[in-house]
């Protein structure tokens, strides 16, 4: 006879008694990770992203709408992350609420930093992979480069380019979009 071990995988109503306490909270896959609050040059660089994807879609509404961390992204009861930046295609907008994101957000952007490069390049990775997320940037502030993975034909989501300064990067999600990496990483 087997005994059924219970589920003890943390969930969105245990992240919501998360401490406000200045640092990232996130679950995957029901795992607490924390991590500590962000450096000078990676506010930067999350400044001049945003910054970009703003003024884009200030002159293009209708594609959509940006975010900045802190802003919940429940893809799941044990999947709740705070990605750097995140893009609500326009046609997406129903899973925006006034508390969070609920679903996959057509594209995803983190800053990699020591604390967290590893958990960004795999565990969300495949997160976003598994959940749905159309296209996901990973900046370098370390190398000067933007990996992206975008979503085929086929569903896959394949590291696509690695980007570095003098290159533009684009996405067909926000057409006419193009952010040159010598100025954001300037």
């Amino acid at each position: 006879m087997s005994t059924a071990r219970p589920d003890v995988r943390l969930t969105y109503d245990d992240f919501l008694l998360f401490p406000e306490d200045g640092k990232r909270h996130e679950i995957i896959d029901g795992e607490h990770y924390v991590t500590p609050s962000p450096n000078r040059r990676h506010q930067q660089l999350l400044g001049r992203l945003f910054l970009a994807f703003a003024e884009h879609l200030r002159d293009h509404p209708a594609l959509g709408e940006v975010y900045f961390a802190p802003f919940d992204v429940v893809f799941s009861n044990w999947d709740v992350v705070e990605p750097d930046l995140i893009f609500v295609a326009g046609n997406q907008r129903s899973i925006l609420t006034d508390k969070n994101i609920v679903g996959a957000p057509a594209l995803v952007v983190e800053i990699l930093s020591p604390g967290t490069r590893k958990r960004d390049q795999q565990l969300k990775r495949r997160l976003f992979d598994r959940s749905g997320v159309q296209e996901y940037w990973m900046v370098d502030p370390d190398k000067d480069v933007v990996v992206v993975h975008r979503r085929d034909a086929d569903g896959g989501f394949p590291r696509l380019d690695e980007l570095g300064a003098g290159e533009m990067v684009t996405t067909p999600l926000m057409p006419a979009f193009s952010l040159l990496l010598s100025t954001l990483f300037s």
